[in-house]
């Protein structure tokens, strides 16, 4: 079962080694990770996606927990969360390829950010299974590169990752 874990801790060199560290040598795989500093500079939020049983993902939780560096540990999947990724795409667009790029964009609520006569750089951004409907969407060999964020998530409501 997939798991959306969100960490606040120190930000601090090594804080991240640690936390990947925990998850190489116990054997969980890390779909994404993203990270970046808070509001405040002094901690970062840290999202890891992975896959495991509850029972799995609660032994996560502990180990992080025990990470001097980690401040505090949520499941989001354990409530109401909203989740997003970012994705950059260059794509061929010559001659009538490019109208179809654009369809294709414009159907997916994306937004065309380089045009060169060649190609197109498009930003999409939503749900992991709506970048890969994108990407299915489109012929293979129309693909020039790829680059994605990884998931970054945020509990619903009065729910807050905070000290």
């Amino acid at each position: 079962m997939r798991h959306v874990i969100s960490v606040l801790m120190e930000n601090e060199s090594g804080a991240l080694s640690r936390v990947v560290g925990l998850f190489s040598a116990r054997g969980y795989n890390i779909e994404t990770l993203t990270v970046a500093p808070t509001e405040d500079f002094t901690l970062s939020r840290l999202t890891v996606v992975t896959t495991g049983s509850d029972e799995v993902i609660e032994q996560i939780t502990k180990h992080l927990n025990r990470l001097i560096d980690v401040v505090k540990v949520v499941n989001l999947m354990e409530g109401n969360h909203v989740e997003r990724e970012l994705m950059l795409i260059k794509v061929r667009a010559i001659g009538k390829e490019r109208e179809e790029m654009k369809r294709m964009t414009d159907i997916f609520r994306g937004r065309i950010i380089d045009a060169t006569d060649k190609s197109y750089i498009i930003e999409l951004t939503g749900m992991q299974e709506k970048i890969q409907a994108f990407i299915a969407g489109l012929d293979p060999g129309a693909i020039l590169e790829t680059v994605r964020t990884g998931v970054s998530g945020i509990a619903r409501g009065e729910r807050v990752l905070k000290i």
